[in-house]
């Protein structure tokens, strides 16, 4: 105690206080960088809106109740093939796109006069994207657009069908979703459907 009021007493005592004490704990300290901690939260959303029953039942039921009507079981939207060469902080930033085109492109359209749910998933995934609005990607956009591309030109290419495709991929939509944009554990996304 008496060395610590000696030297602060002197400046250079207290230069050498700081310099031994506080420069080596700042140093070590594990402050997060700023922009990877920016873009990370931003890119991330809280598992607890994947965890709600009344919307996660809407989404499956409404899924399974058009997947039946679905004609088509070579073709997939929703899968693995949209992370091809897709690093995995820029996987949320994908989906987001995803969802976005989902809703505004098949079921914002006459589809939502068809089945039951539509508007409200709508609305659900909506609110999602409206979440990660400040969610960018990091590094080439390239594979990104690419791979959105072909998920648009599938559709495209599928008729009529691929907005039914679309909709009983919903709960596909959901899990991939739930695992890019929160840091919960992964349990889905690998689903197989039948």
């Amino acid at each position: 105690m008496a060395s610590l009021q000696t030297l602060s007493k002197s400046f250079p005592g207290w230069v050498f206080f700081c310099c031994c004490c506080c420069l080596p704990l700042l140093l070590t300290s594990s402050l997060p960088l700023k922009g990877d901690s920016t873009a990370h939260q931003a890119c991330r959303l809280r598992k607890i809106n994947f965890q709600q029953p009344y919307i996660r039942n809407r989404t499956y039921t409404l899924a399974k109740t058009v997947h039946a009507s679905d004609k088509d079981t070579d073709n997939r939207l929703i899968g693995q093939q949209l992370f091809v060469n897709i690093r995995e902080n820029n996987r949320c930033y994908l989906m987001k796109r995803v969802v976005e085109f989902v809703v505004k492109d098949v079921l914002l359209t006459e589809v939502k006069n068809q089945y039951p749910y539509v508007e409200e998933v709508a609305q659900f995934l909506a609110s999602l994207t409206s979440e990660l609005r400040s969610c960018k990607f990091s590094g080439k956009k390239d594979h990104i657009e690419k791979n959105l591309e072909q998920m648009k030109n599938k559709m495209e290419q599928l008729g009529e069908n691929g907005k039914t495709k679309a909709v009983g991929e919903l709960d596909l939509l959901f899990d991939y979703m739930e695992n890019a944009c929160t840091d919960a554990p992964k349990k889905g996304g690998n689903k197989k459907k039948n």
